[in-house]
């Protein structure tokens, strides 16, 4: 045997009889039994690789990935080699509780290769030896000859070299909203993937027809194959939270390293603290720096956030993808059944003497027929009865009913919707029992078929509109083709396909049809204009999103013309231009980074395509979202920050490379996903703002008592009983405020800008400072006046920082507005978590078993009274700051 081709060669450049020379095999044999097996250990199984998943452990583990977690063990090893078994084991229950609910919280493993793997087919008819035989499709290697028929799935890519009127469904792989029609003749070697009809698509299926195929991939190398592997590449990019999150943490790892240096080296060399003692000290002001609670609560958070969608339909995969959409500027939306219904519709009709507008769309019969806005009673219009019984007699299509309700048709969708014309009209409209038929096929582009019609012998034709025009000049006295042409073209330029139907009357003797049939006497009908109907509610949707300064970006696999007319309809582009995946094809990086931010429509799109428009869009800084139902979808769905597949079409590749499975396949549920992304992230920004008062004013109380050479007020497992107490309860709060009013009248925000803005920073040193003086100053006054405890002291300040914080959150619920509006009462869970915390806090001081775990004492009504007032007063001077913030804010705004 000599050398087989090694690498992908433009196989539908070359003829059929050179593929099968290629690959040394024969058309009328195959390859031998012997020769199929050396080529199956040569090339491998026609399988797909399966990625190999982490343990279960290592998931887990990673959890403690996070500078301030590693902060937090070191704390925990040092206070075991100290003795203080306590405070160790209260320190490595927090970092695991954080570790087990993100772990729980985590979305399910990637399965993107598993779903691409369930469609390749299990088995396939080959030639071997000169017999035909069924062989598992694992089997098959390259050079074999596949046999296809009606039903199969294509089990590798192959050349066709026979093609008997068939057509593959390729929506998935390619983005067609139709069945391709097959051919064997050779094509130019520049020809895009959509067009390549003498190729047949592993994973893809066969629609009608028989054909014969040499295959020329198997495994990894086929179309789907090199899609497996895109996926398997795809680097995932962390979200805009993810991203703020790490920055926070190296920030706030770094002020606690810096500041806990200095600290010691004061209290060491000026105040003369003992090492132990002041080791201790600066555990305790690094576990007070942390916001240990700030990871669980920001999980805890997303997960309200995921169940919120889910309810409006959307269920999201991982938890950062909830924030992900708040921040999202572009959409990158697949046309057919994304954008689309996926269902052939056919909106107008054409005969000599009338235009009829058709209303419904889909394939359920609802709707009517109408001229001049009035339902027409077909029966009064012989030629629109005449069309309609010739479009439903020639059509190999059925359409039926479900028990769910919905509409299906078996077939062709273009003649599945002709079907569905006939339904529509005022009339019973027969499908004639055929005696002859001339069946489809793209080498002629018509259907003909031979019935009896009220006593007449008539041979009825659908089929391309040029076909027709060509039959109606031979065999129609005055046929004024320009005017048909026209019309034709006022329906294409509209994005729609355009159908045409003759006929010719026979005689009654005549039994059998064929094409010799057609050449003189046929009468022109009509034509109809089919589309496959945008979305009512897409429509609302992109206008929803142009609002909130989301632009939409529709990529289809479509010719040009019909994708641009199609977005005019949407609202996206300006219905003239548009950018081809030819065109792409040739332009660098830097090129389409330019041109990305230009078009808003991209025609006959390869999967590579939407890879690199969406890289693309990131190069341009842009938070880019990518819906898809198809395979063809499934790199540009996992590169892009959030990918949102849909669920009902949606194949099991696409929803397990996104991040995001819209239950109801419709785009309107994008904008709701959208408004609950920005109310999350509002949500955790009002959170941090919460939390980090609660840490600045721990530590900025124990700083001040070693640099005032005083006893430490606090011991670390009393901060971290503030900490976690102060994030699990009371900010959990926070994630039931609803949306502030005009979030989604806004442009998404820029993700540049940090978590820490330079006001959240004031806020949050204003907010310690006040709560961490005012405990501090209350601890010096009990100190100067009278003979309490240590771990009394350290009560009554744990005791007055967590009141205050309280007191604090309804300050927190309106960001810059004021606290007491109209929604004050509506989050009522506030209320709930400031009961609880109460009853945590009387647990701490009044059970004795935690009184020994925290080194607590009982206080007396004087210790509650003075900390309620302290909080009253601290709730006012911030709505006093805030009152100050918001003028100075509006005063920018005027003179803007």
């Amino acid at each position: 045997m000599s050398q087989l081709p090694e690498e992908q060669k433009n196989w539908h450049a070359m003829s059929d009889d050179d593929v099968v020379e290629a690959f040394q095999s024969d058309t009328k044999s195959g390859l031998s039994k012997e020769e199929a097996a050396k080529r199956l250990e040569n090339y491998g199984k026609n399988e797909l690789p399966e990625k190999e998943d982490e343990s279960v452990i290592i998931k887990y583990f990673k959890h403690f990935h996070d500078v301030l977690i590693y902060i937090l063990l070191a704390a925990a090893v040092i206070t075991f080699a100290l003795g203080h078994y306590i405070d160790t084991a209260v320190i490595l229950l927090v970092a695991v509780i954080n570790a087990t609910v993100g772990f729980m919280q985590e979305s399910k493993a990637e399965k993107a290769l598993e779903g691409i793997k369930n469609m390749l087919s299990a088995e396939a008819t080959v030639l071997r030896d000169g017999e035909k035989e069924n062989v598992d499709a694992g089997e098959i290697v390259p050079g074999d000859i596949v046999y296809l028929a009606a039903g199969d799935k294509i089990p590798a890519d192959m050349r066709l070299i026979q093609a008997d009127n068939l057509k593959a469904e390729e929506a998935a792989l390619t983005g067609e909203s139709t069945s391709a029609d097959k051919d064997t003749e050779a094509l130019d070697e520049d020809t895009v993937l959509g067009d390549r009809v003498n190729i047949g698509f592993s994973g893809t299926s066969i629609t009608s027809g028989t054909g014969v195929g040499v295959v020329t991939a198997t495994a990894e190398k086929t179309e789907i194959g090199k899609i497996n592997e895109s996926i398997a590449e795809v680097e995932e990019l962390k979200t805009p939270l993810m991203k703020q999150t790490d920055k926070f943490g190296k920030q706030v790892a770094m002020f606690i390293v810096i500041a806990s240096i200095f600290i010691y080296a004061f209290g060491f060399f000026v105040r003369d603290y003992g090492p132990i003692e002041l080791l201790m000290s600066i555990i305790g002001l690094a576990v007070a720096s942390i916001p240990e609670g700030l990871p669980a609560i920001i999980s805890i958070i997303l997960a309200l956030g995921v169940q919120n969608m889910a309810k409006r339909q959307s269920i999201v995969r991982n938890l950062p993808s909830v924030e992900t959409l708040g921040a999202v500027s572009v959409i990158n939306s697949d046309k057919t059944g994304t954008l689309t219904k996926n269902e052939m519709t056919v909106t107008a009709v054409m005969t000599r003497n009338d235009e009829y507008e058709v209303t419904g769309t889909g394939y359920a019969p609802n709707g009517e027929i109408k001229s001049n806005d009035e339902k027409v009673n077909v029966n009064e219009h012989p030629d629109l009865k005449t069309l309609l019984t010739a479009m439903k007699t020639c059509n190999d299509a059925s359409l039926k009913k479900e028990e769910e309700g919905q509409w299906k048709i078996n077939g062709e969708p273009t003649e599945g919707c002709l079907l569905t014309l006939a339904e529509k009209a005022n009339a019973d409209i027969p499908k004639l029992e055929v005696q002859s038929k001339i069946p489809f096929d793209s080498a002629y582009k018509y259907m003909a078929v031979l019935v009896e019609d009220e006593g007449e012998k008539v041979i009825y034709i659908k089929g391309a509109p040029d076909r027709l025009f060509d039959m109606a000049e031979n065999g129609e006295n005055g046929f004024d083709r320009d005017y048909w042409e026209k019309q034709m073209k006022t329906r294409t330029t509209r994005g729609e396909r355009v159908l045409s139907a003759g006929y010719k009357k026979v005689d009654a003797s005549k039994t059998e049809i064929d094409h010799e049939d057609l050449e003189d006497g046929v009468q022109f009908i009509g034509l109809t204009g089919i589309i496959d109907p945008p979305r009512e509610e897409a429509i609302l949707a992109v206008e929803e999103c142009k609002k909130a300064g989301i632009s939409v970006k529709m990529i289809t696999g479509d010719h040009k013309d019909t994708a641009v007319a199609i977005g005019k309809q949407l609202g996206i582009g300006d219905g003239e231009r548009g950018l081809e995946g030819i065109e792409i094809d040739k332009m660098s990086d830097e090129e389409l980074s330019e041109a990305i931010m230009e078009y808003d429509v991209f025609a006959r799109t390869s999967p590579d395509n939407k890879l690199r428009i969406v890289e693309a869009l990131q190069a341009n800084e842009q938070i880019s979202a990518m819906t898809g139902d198809g395979v063809n979808d499934a790199p540009a769905l996992k590169r892009a920050d959030i990918g949102v597949a849909m669920g009902i079409k949606g194949t099991e590749v696409a929803k397990e490379s996104s991040q995001m499975v819209l239950v109801d396949d419709n785009f309107e549920t994008i904008v709701g996903a959208v408004e609950e992304g920005r109310r999350v992230y509002a949500n955790l920004k009002k959170t941090i703002l919460f939390i980090l008062p609660t840490n600045g004013a721990q530590a900025f109380v124990i700083m001040a008592s070693i640099l005032l050479g005083t006893t430490m007020p606090l011991t670390p497992i009393q901060i971290l009983w503030v900490n976690m107490v102060i994030a699990i309860t009371v900010s959990m709060a926070l994630a039931f405020e609803p949306l502030e009013e005009g979030a989604m009248q806004r442009p998404p925000r820029d993700t540049k800008t940090p978590l820490l803005t330079p006001y959240y920073i004031f806020r949050i040193v204003f907010v310690s400072l006040l709560i961490g003086g005012g405990t501090l100053a209350l601890s010096m006054v009990l100190m100067d006046g009278g003979n309490y405890s240590e771990s009394m002291m350290n009560t009554v300040v744990l005791h007055t920082i967590v009141m205050m914080q309280m007191f604090h959150l309804y300050n927190t619920r309106n960001e810059i507005g004021y606290a007491f509006n109209r929604n004050f009462f509506k989050n009522k869970v506030a209320f709930i978590v400031s009961g609880i915390l109460i009853l945590l806090q009387l647990s701490i001081l009044y059970v004795p078993f935690m009184n020994t775990a925290f080194e607590t004492e009982p206080l007396g009504i004087e210790f509650w009274i003075i900390p309620i007032l302290m909080g009253i007063a601290a709730f006012i001077l911030i709505e006093i700051e805030k009152t100050i913030t918001r003028r100075i804010i509006n005063g920018r705004n005027n003179i803007s």
